[in-house]
Protein backbone atom coordinates (compact mmCIF):
# COMPACT_ATOMS: atom_id res chain seq x y z
CA UNK A 1 0.00 0.00 0.00
CA UNK A 2 1.39 3.40 -0.84
CA UNK A 3 2.24 5.85 1.78
CA UNK A 4 -0.40 8.36 2.65
CA UNK A 5 -0.64 12.60 2.40
CA UNK A 6 -0.70 14.33 4.85
CA UNK A 7 -3.68 15.62 5.97
CA UNK A 8 -5.39 18.83 4.51
CA UNK A 9 -7.63 19.88 6.99
CA UNK A 10 -5.29 22.55 8.94
CA UNK A 11 -7.53 25.41 7.74
CA UNK A 12 -5.66 28.80 9.54
CA UNK A 13 -2.21 27.61 7.48
CA UNK A 14 -4.00 26.81 4.56
CA UNK A 15 -5.54 30.24 4.65
CA UNK A 16 -2.13 31.88 4.86
CA UNK A 17 -0.07 29.67 1.94
CA UNK A 18 -3.63 30.21 0.01
CA UNK A 19 -4.43 26.60 0.15
CA UNK A 20 -7.58 25.64 -2.37
CA UNK A 21 -10.78 25.45 -0.84
CA UNK A 22 -11.25 21.61 -2.04
CA UNK A 23 -8.44 20.73 0.33
CA UNK A 24 -9.53 22.51 2.91
CA UNK A 25 -12.69 20.35 3.54
CA UNK A 26 -9.87 17.15 2.63
CA UNK A 27 -8.97 14.94 5.61
CA UNK A 28 -7.99 11.67 5.94
CA UNK A 29 -8.33 11.65 10.10
CA UNK A 30 -9.92 8.22 10.91
CA UNK A 31 -9.27 7.09 7.32
CA UNK A 32 -6.40 4.20 8.16
CA UNK A 33 -8.27 2.69 11.15
CA UNK A 34 -11.35 2.13 9.44
CA UNK A 35 -9.30 0.74 6.60
CA UNK A 36 -7.88 -1.47 8.84
CA UNK A 37 -11.11 -2.68 9.98
CA UNK A 38 -12.89 -2.83 6.68
CA UNK A 39 -9.75 -5.45 5.74
CA UNK A 40 -9.59 -7.53 8.91
CA UNK A 41 -13.51 -7.91 8.32
CA UNK A 42 -13.10 -9.19 4.55
CA UNK A 43 -10.34 -11.14 5.56
CA UNK A 44 -12.12 -12.88 8.37
CA UNK A 45 -14.96 -13.33 6.17
CA UNK A 46 -13.14 -15.20 3.51
CA UNK A 47 -11.82 -17.64 5.74
CA UNK A 48 -14.93 -18.63 7.87
CA UNK A 49 -16.53 -19.31 4.40
CA UNK A 50 -13.87 -21.53 3.42
CA UNK A 51 -13.96 -22.88 6.66
CA UNK A 52 -17.81 -23.63 6.22
CA UNK A 53 -17.41 -24.83 2.70
CA UNK A 54 -14.22 -27.18 3.36
CA UNK A 55 -15.25 -28.56 6.56
CA UNK A 56 -19.22 -28.35 7.32
CA UNK A 57 -19.90 -28.68 3.07
CA UNK A 58 -17.32 -31.50 2.63
CA UNK A 59 -15.27 -29.92 0.21
CA UNK A 60 -14.61 -29.30 -3.45
CA UNK A 61 -15.14 -31.25 -6.56
CA UNK A 62 -16.07 -30.39 -10.23
CA UNK A 63 -18.92 -32.32 -12.25
CA UNK A 64 -18.14 -35.86 -11.57
CA UNK A 65 -19.39 -34.42 -8.19
CA UNK A 66 -22.27 -31.82 -7.96
CA UNK A 67 -23.05 -31.41 -4.42
CA UNK A 68 -19.40 -30.75 -4.13
CA UNK A 69 -18.90 -28.51 -7.42
CA UNK A 70 -21.79 -26.47 -5.54
CA UNK A 71 -19.29 -25.21 -3.37
CA UNK A 72 -17.23 -22.95 -5.68
CA UNK A 73 -20.29 -20.99 -5.68
CA UNK A 74 -20.42 -19.56 -2.32
CA UNK A 75 -16.76 -19.68 -1.97
CA UNK A 76 -15.65 -17.36 -5.80
CA UNK A 77 -18.62 -15.50 -5.01
CA UNK A 78 -17.84 -13.89 -1.82
CA UNK A 79 -13.73 -13.82 -2.94
CA UNK A 80 -14.99 -12.00 -6.11
CA UNK A 81 -18.38 -10.12 -5.77
CA UNK A 82 -17.63 -9.37 -2.50
CA UNK A 83 -13.93 -8.85 -1.33
CA UNK A 84 -11.88 -8.09 -4.44
CA UNK A 85 -15.07 -5.87 -5.49
CA UNK A 86 -14.80 -4.03 -2.69
CA UNK A 87 -11.25 -3.50 -2.79
CA UNK A 88 -11.61 -2.66 -6.83
CA UNK A 89 -13.72 0.05 -5.57
CA UNK A 90 -11.31 1.34 -2.67
CA UNK A 91 -8.33 1.24 -4.83
CA UNK A 92 -8.46 5.28 -5.75
CA UNK A 93 -8.06 6.13 -2.38
CA UNK A 94 -5.98 3.43 -0.53
CA UNK A 95 -3.39 4.07 -3.84
CA UNK A 96 -3.97 7.67 -3.92
CA UNK A 97 -0.47 8.30 -4.63
CA UNK A 98 -0.36 5.71 -7.86
CA UNK A 99 -0.77 7.64 -11.01
CA UNK A 100 -4.31 7.78 -12.31
CA UNK A 101 -4.36 5.83 -15.66
CA UNK A 102 -2.27 3.01 -14.01
CA UNK A 103 -5.17 3.31 -11.47
CA UNK A 104 -7.67 2.66 -14.32
CA UNK A 105 -6.17 0.18 -15.43
CA UNK A 106 -5.96 -1.69 -12.36
CA UNK A 107 -9.22 -1.19 -11.14
CA UNK A 108 -10.60 -2.45 -14.87
CA UNK A 109 -7.98 -5.55 -14.80
CA UNK A 110 -9.49 -6.24 -11.08
CA UNK A 111 -13.04 -5.76 -12.56
CA UNK A 112 -12.35 -8.28 -15.14
CA UNK A 113 -11.19 -11.21 -12.77
CA UNK A 114 -13.90 -10.88 -10.68
CA UNK A 115 -16.45 -11.63 -14.18
CA UNK A 116 -13.92 -14.75 -14.90
CA UNK A 117 -14.85 -15.83 -10.67
CA UNK A 118 -18.38 -15.31 -11.10
CA UNK A 119 -18.73 -16.92 -14.36
CA UNK A 120 -17.03 -20.08 -13.08
CA UNK A 121 -18.89 -19.70 -9.68
CA UNK A 122 -22.01 -19.63 -12.22
CA UNK A 123 -21.19 -22.54 -14.16
CA UNK A 124 -20.27 -24.48 -10.39
CA UNK A 125 -24.46 -23.81 -9.38
CA UNK A 126 -25.90 -24.50 -12.74
CA UNK A 127 -24.08 -27.84 -13.02
CA UNK A 128 -25.03 -28.88 -9.57
CA UNK A 129 -28.51 -28.18 -9.97
CA UNK A 130 -28.95 -29.52 -13.54
CA UNK A 131 -26.45 -32.59 -12.89
CA UNK A 132 -27.96 -33.93 -9.55
CA UNK A 133 -29.97 -37.49 -9.56
CA UNK A 134 -32.81 -35.42 -9.03
CA UNK A 135 -32.01 -32.26 -11.03
CA UNK A 136 -32.99 -28.80 -9.03
CA UNK A 137 -35.19 -26.54 -11.06
CA UNK A 138 -33.01 -23.29 -12.04
CA UNK A 139 -34.09 -19.36 -11.36
CA UNK A 140 -37.13 -19.47 -9.20
CA UNK A 141 -35.84 -18.45 -5.85
CA UNK A 142 -35.22 -14.77 -4.65
CA UNK A 143 -32.01 -15.29 -4.55
CA UNK A 144 -31.54 -16.07 -8.30
CA UNK A 145 -33.40 -12.94 -9.20
CA UNK A 146 -31.22 -10.73 -7.11
CA UNK A 147 -28.05 -12.08 -7.92
CA UNK A 148 -28.21 -12.44 -12.10
CA UNK A 149 -29.68 -8.71 -11.97
CA UNK A 150 -26.92 -7.73 -10.29
CA UNK A 151 -24.20 -9.61 -12.20
CA UNK A 152 -26.00 -7.99 -15.10
CA UNK A 153 -25.45 -4.33 -13.60
CA UNK A 154 -21.84 -5.37 -12.85
CA UNK A 155 -21.03 -6.53 -16.47
CA UNK A 156 -22.80 -3.26 -18.12
CA UNK A 157 -20.84 -1.05 -15.23
CA UNK A 158 -17.69 -3.26 -16.42
CA UNK A 159 -18.62 -2.39 -20.27
CA UNK A 160 -19.42 1.36 -19.79
CA UNK A 161 -16.56 1.95 -17.42
CA UNK A 162 -13.99 0.96 -20.07
CA UNK A 163 -15.81 2.88 -22.94
CA UNK A 164 -15.70 5.82 -21.15
CA UNK A 165 -13.09 5.94 -18.88
CA UNK A 166 -10.19 4.32 -20.62
CA UNK A 167 -11.19 5.30 -24.85
CA UNK A 168 -8.61 7.86 -24.97
CA UNK A 169 -10.71 9.93 -27.72
CA UNK A 170 -13.41 10.74 -25.19
CA UNK A 171 -14.37 14.20 -24.29
CA UNK A 172 -13.47 15.15 -21.11
CA UNK A 173 -17.03 17.03 -20.11
CA UNK A 174 -18.61 13.33 -21.48
CA UNK A 175 -16.78 11.69 -18.65
CA UNK A 176 -17.21 14.07 -16.06
CA UNK A 177 -20.88 13.81 -16.29
CA UNK A 178 -20.48 9.75 -16.72
CA UNK A 179 -18.83 9.54 -13.21
CA UNK A 180 -21.15 10.06 -10.67
CA UNK A 181 -23.51 7.24 -12.55
CA UNK A 182 -20.83 5.40 -12.80
CA UNK A 183 -20.41 5.79 -9.18
CA UNK A 184 -23.83 5.50 -8.24
CA UNK A 185 -24.47 2.40 -9.94
CA UNK A 186 -21.33 0.74 -8.68
CA UNK A 187 -21.79 0.81 -5.20
CA UNK A 188 -25.73 -0.30 -5.82
CA UNK A 189 -23.90 -3.18 -7.63
CA UNK A 190 -21.98 -4.28 -4.43
CA UNK A 191 -25.02 -3.71 -2.50
CA UNK A 192 -27.17 -5.74 -4.59
CA UNK A 193 -23.83 -8.50 -4.40
CA UNK A 194 -23.98 -8.31 -0.72
CA UNK A 195 -28.08 -8.38 -0.42
CA UNK A 196 -27.45 -11.77 -2.78
CA UNK A 197 -25.16 -13.52 -0.64
CA UNK A 198 -27.34 -13.19 2.14
CA UNK A 199 -30.61 -14.37 0.44
CA UNK A 200 -28.53 -17.21 -0.54
CA UNK A 201 -26.81 -17.84 2.76
CA UNK A 202 -30.26 -17.83 3.96
CA UNK A 203 -31.45 -20.01 2.02
CA UNK A 204 -28.82 -22.68 2.02
CA UNK A 205 -29.11 -22.70 5.66
CA UNK A 206 -33.34 -23.58 5.72
CA UNK A 207 -32.67 -26.02 2.55
CA UNK A 208 -29.93 -27.78 4.06
CA UNK A 209 -30.21 -27.83 8.09
CA UNK A 210 -33.86 -27.78 8.08
CA UNK A 211 -34.78 -28.48 11.76
CA UNK A 212 -31.34 -27.97 12.95
CA UNK A 213 -31.26 -24.53 12.25
CA UNK A 214 -33.24 -23.77 14.92
CA UNK A 215 -31.64 -25.93 17.75
CA UNK A 216 -28.63 -23.95 16.70
CA UNK A 217 -26.36 -26.30 15.39
CA UNK A 218 -22.63 -25.36 14.86
CA UNK A 219 -22.53 -24.61 11.21
CA UNK A 220 -26.22 -22.88 11.53
CA UNK A 221 -24.26 -20.39 14.15
CA UNK A 222 -21.49 -20.26 11.53
CA UNK A 223 -23.48 -19.20 9.07
CA UNK A 224 -24.89 -16.14 10.59
CA UNK A 225 -21.47 -15.17 11.66
CA UNK A 226 -20.76 -15.17 8.08
CA UNK A 227 -24.08 -13.01 7.87
CA UNK A 228 -23.08 -10.50 10.01
CA UNK A 229 -19.33 -10.21 8.41
CA UNK A 230 -21.14 -9.61 5.29
CA UNK A 231 -23.09 -6.60 6.79
CA UNK A 232 -20.24 -5.31 8.34
CA UNK A 233 -17.10 -5.42 5.68
CA UNK A 234 -20.48 -3.79 3.19
CA UNK A 235 -21.48 -1.70 5.08
CA UNK A 236 -17.60 -0.17 5.93
CA UNK A 237 -16.54 -0.60 2.17
CA UNK A 238 -19.71 1.99 1.28
CA UNK A 239 -19.00 4.17 3.69
CA UNK A 240 -15.14 4.52 3.11
CA UNK A 241 -16.44 5.00 -0.53
CA UNK A 242 -19.26 7.22 -0.21
CA UNK A 243 -17.12 9.81 1.98
CA UNK A 244 -16.34 12.56 0.17
CA UNK A 245 -13.37 13.78 2.69
CA UNK A 246 -11.47 10.48 1.72
CA UNK A 247 -11.98 10.73 -2.02
CA UNK A 248 -8.36 10.63 -3.77
CA UNK A 249 -7.35 14.50 -4.84
CA UNK A 250 -6.68 15.08 -8.77
CA UNK A 251 -3.21 15.94 -9.96
CA UNK A 252 -2.28 18.26 -12.65
CA UNK A 253 -0.94 14.86 -14.74
CA UNK A 254 -3.93 12.98 -14.48
CA UNK A 255 -5.74 14.28 -17.29
CA UNK A 256 -2.57 14.38 -19.54
CA UNK A 257 -1.94 10.85 -18.86
CA UNK A 258 -5.49 9.81 -19.83
CA UNK A 259 -5.67 11.30 -22.59
CA UNK A 260 -2.40 9.49 -23.91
Amino acid sequence: MSNYPYEYERCLDMEQIGESPQRQTHSLEGFVPLLGLTEGCGALLVILIFVWTSFYRNGFSWRSNPGLEFNWHPLLMVIGFVFLYANAMLIYRTQRNVRKRRLKLIHAGLMLFIVLLIVIALIAVFDSHNLASSPIPNMYTLHSWVGLTTVILFCCQWVAGCITFLFPGLQTPLRASYMPIHVYFGVAAFIGAIASCLLGLNEKAIFTLKNKYADFDGEGVLMNCIGLLLISFGGLSVYLVTQERYRRLPRPEDEVLLSG
